[in-house]
């Protein structure tokens, strides 16, 4: 989609909150790799999925800053849990200081450290997930969420395009090849219902039956 039309998209959107706006500007003056964010368009449909299945616990598998923990935590059930699990310790202080300062900060769980540990501690079934960390590590992430979501649930998978790479038959780097394989896995599984979403990077939306 051309510069143009994401910016028509935009303007015809719902805006972001004064926080998120701030905290976009924040990430990209001071973190690394802002592009990592999920940003205004793809924030807001983050936030109306989230409406849609009004979750009472969400999974977010990668922080990063907390762009998309906030959006996601809009569609909560009134005493819903968010647990966001971040690998960078570095970016700690910087999330909490967004976390505290928005009205869904006794519904956000922060865990520091790697999913894969994590996940197998959190004794939840969860109504939605959202996979958005290493990209090495999707099948991984997904094979240890799949028996925590209730059945009817949904997981989002960020990043699914992977710069366009996925369709390039000379890329064949591990990332690559983990999210050809990742997509490939989904779209076999009978017991998924799927579609990807060609919004920035390629967001795929997997209903659990």
């Amino acid at each position: 989609m051309n510069k143009s039309l994401i910016e028509y998209a935009e303007k015809y959107s719902d805006t972001e909150s004064e926080l998120l706006k701030e905290l976009s500007r924040e990430t990209n003056l001071r973190i690394y790799n802002p592009r990592m964010l999920s940003g205004h368009l793809q924030g807001r449909i983050l936030s109306m999925l989230s409406h849609m299945i009004k979750p009472k616990y969400i999974l977010e598998i990668g922080t990063y800053t907390g762009y998309s923990a906030l959006c996601l935590a809009e569609g909560l059930q009134p005493d819903g849990v968010l647990h966001t699990i971040e690998n960078n310790d570095e970016l700690e202080d910087f999330i909490k200081n967004y976390f505290n300062r928005c009205k869904y900060k006794k519904n956000i769980v922060l865990h520091i450290g790697d999913a894969r540990k994590i996940i197998p501690t959190l004794n939840i079934t969860f109504d939605l997930v959202y996979i958005d960390g290493n990209k090495k590590e999707y099948i991984e992430y997904f094979n240890l969420v799949i028996n925590k979501v209730n059945s009817g649930g949904f997981i989002f998978a960020d990043n699914v395009f992977w710069n366009g790479k996925v369709i390039d038959e000379h890329e064949q780097d591990e990332f690559t090849n983990t999210i050809r394989n990742f997509n490939k896995m989904i779209h076999e599984n009978q017991k998924l219902e799927k579609v990807i979403i060609p919004i920035r990077d390629g967001l795929s939306i997997i209903r659990k039956k």
